[in-house]
């Protein structure tokens, strides 16, 4: 049987981003018959859609596909004031176009905010969510998750060392399998 496959879209570039440190420890913690893979945004030029057509980058038609190829997808993002990074967003823009043939169609997603605050993300989570509506991709409702305080959480290695958001990150992980075999037709 094939590996459901869940892309992991980190909406930080830095290179100690705790997102992608989330996203890494989503990785380790991934179910029997699922393949968690970080999918990279950080090549794609500002969406601009005179680049449709012949003058398409490469790196639009690369992502496009990728995104294609996916069962579901988990966005980890950080906020910027009280929305998601520019970065994140234009990904989603580049993988829903051109409009009407979008790539992000019915996969089942979920939301990871973090941030260094004790509110974790929550203005970007719920602004990233109005997005997902729009590009058709069902976002789990519950559990949600903010993980907050997230400069505390990792070691130097960037090992999650916080047993109580590992174990909440279990659960929504599980939770978040669930959702998936809700919604994939394999």
């Amino acid at each position: 049987m094939e590996k459901i496959q869940v892309g992991l879209f980190v909406g930080s570039l830095r290179k100690e981003s705790f997102n992608k440190k989330i996203a890494n420890h989503l990785i380790s913690i991934a179910p029997e018959g699922y393949e968690y893979k970080i999918i990279e945004i950080g090549q794609l030029p500002f969406y601009n859609e005179d680049l449709e057509g012949d003058k398409l980058p490469d790196s639009y038609k690369s992502f496009r596909a990728e995104v294609e190829a996916l069962d579901a997808v988990i966005f980890v993002t950080p906020e910027y004031n009280r929305s998601v990074p520019a970065v994140l967003k234009n990904a989603i823009d580049v993988a829903s176009r051109p409009y009407g043939k979008g790539k992000w169609g019915k996969k089942p997603g979920a939301v990871i905010s973090s941030s260094i605050g004790a509110i974790g993300g929550f203005g970007a989570n719920h602004h990233l969510r109005q997005s997902l509506v729009f590009v058709d991709i069902p976002a789990m409702a519950q559990p949600e998750a903010y993980i907050g305080n997230a400069a505390k959480l990792f070691d130097e290695q960037g090992k999650l060392t916080n047993e109580d958001t590992a174990k909440f990150l279990k659960d929504y992980v599980a939770a978040f399998s669930e959702w998936v075999e809700k919604s994939v037709k394999k």
